[in-house]
């Protein structure tokens, strides 16, 4: 008989043991070059705007993988507490049912929509045979990690991007997108162990029954790691990306808390698990409408105002970095001269080759700032780029339909005519 607390360490121990284990830790370099990938290709994308990356992409990494070892720590000490069994989770369905989903539509790729559709099919299909109130609440506890990585990281690395809102018009944003390898630690039932080999649980464990015959206390559990990933994708126009990014935890986090106590629930009938299923993909869909929704209503941020150039991002250690040059600050003049717009500001940086006085608001201070911006080397550039102005022939829709769901929706529209 163990107290939770003498069993931390055990979690502790199983987690860094694991990684001297060769398959886990293939699987778990393979889902940190497919992150690689991913991160590759947004510092892709801050080049076409400034011209040159930031030569983010190895600090990057390294930080997913940080952040993903603390949130895979945390998520395995709150899966061991429920009692999160993997031999009931259903976790050889996941990745499958998420893959497919994720054709038909990019966001999908997420077990929330997977474990939902997973579950409809138990109670109503009778297959797959899966434990729902197990499955439901490894969404729910995924989901617990992902809005504190949210909250702890969601903002960093953000990409500045010209989005093409309602009604047509091109705002100022940026794209958050991060993506963690999250390694976890969670329970399975042995079925030939012993106490020596395994761990005998408190009698007041677990939340969540493990769906095999006998008392908690009289089962004998181990350790198992596996590799789960995590990804987070959100537009900031009205907030900025930290604050985006707190908001958004926020709403996961409820939505993360109020699918546990559903799983919990599910186990005393039919009709709660159904409510769980329902919940854990349609309450997903709820905080990605509430989220868009408050964004599209806010007052954006990142527009042109009154008088000069306000500035959408500022390129790190680049020389309107170092002037103290941030987002959302407005440039007002240059050299005692006002600032017309950004082809003004663009024509009269070009071709300098001494530093420049700039006048400009300070959107973090809240008030007027002077800095001298000193030219850049031989083929570098000064790292500003200002917010989209009229007729810009450059913007992103935020569109992610995935190949099934284009070939679904030509289809439908076959039909329809």
């Amino acid at each position: 008989m163990f107290p939770f607390l003498d069993i931390i360490p055990l979690i502790l121990q199983s987690f860094l043991g694991a990684f001297m284990d060769p398959q886990f830790l293939a699987i778990f370099l393979v889902v940190l070059v497919l992150i690689a990938v991913q991160y590759r290709r947004m510092e892709k994308a801050r080049e076409s705007f400034f011209g040159r990356g930031a030569r983010r992409i190895y600090p990057s990494i390294l930080a997913a993988a940080g952040f993903g070892l603390l949130g895979g720590l945390a998520g395995s000490i709150v899966m061991v507490l429920i009692g999160l069994t993997l031999s009931e989770s259903g976790l050889m369905y996941l990745w499958p049912v998420a893959i497919l989903l994720m054709l038909i539509n990019m966001r999908f790729l997420c077990f929330s929509y997977a474990g939902g559709v997973l579950a409809l099919a138990n109670l109503t299909l009778g297959f797959p045979d899966i434990n729902v109130p197990q499955i439901i609440a490894l969404v729910a506890v995924l989901h617990m990690v992902e809005s504190l990585l949210i909250l702890a990281s969601g903002h960093l690395g953000a990409v500045p991007a010209y989005i093409k809102g309602q009604g047509g018009k091109v705002t100022g944003g940026f794209t958050l997108q991060k993506f963690w390898p999250i390694p976890i630690v969670v329970l399975a039932v042995m079925t030939g162990g012993t106490v020596e080999n395994g761990i005998n649980m408190p009698g007041w464990w677990p939340l969540l029954k493990t769906g095999v015959p006998g008392n908690p206390q009289d089962l004998v559990y181990a350790l198992l790691p596996v590799v789960a990933g995590l990804g987070y994708g959100d537009i900031a126009t009205a907030r900025s990306p930290q604050e985006k990014s707190r908001l958004t935890a926020l709403f996961l986090g409820g939505y993360s808390l109020t699918l546990l106590v559903l799983a919990v629930l599910a186990q005393q009938s039919e009709t709660l698990a159904l409510a769980a299923a329902l919940f854990s993909f349609l309450g997903h869909e709820a905080v990605i409408y509430a989220g868009r929704r408050i964004e599209s209503r806010g007052t954006p941020l990142y527009v042109p105002p009154e008088q000069g150039t306000r500035l959408l991002d500022v390129q790190p250690e680049g020389p309107a970095w170092h002037a103290g040059l941030r987002s959302g600050d407005v440039i007002l003049a240059l050299n005692g001269e006002t600032v017309t717009g950004r082809d003004d500001l663009f024509q009269r940086l070009r071709g300098s080759l001494w530093p420049v006085l700039v006048d400009y608001f300070s959107h973090a201070a809240g008030g007027n700032r002077q800095a001298t911006l000193r030219p850049p080397g031989p083929g570098l550039n000064w790292g500003l780029l200002p917010v989209p102005e009229e007729d810009e022939d450059q913007y992103v829709e935020m569109l992610t339909t995935g190949p099934l769901g284009r070939w679904l929706q030509r289809w439908w529209d076959k039909i329809r005519s």
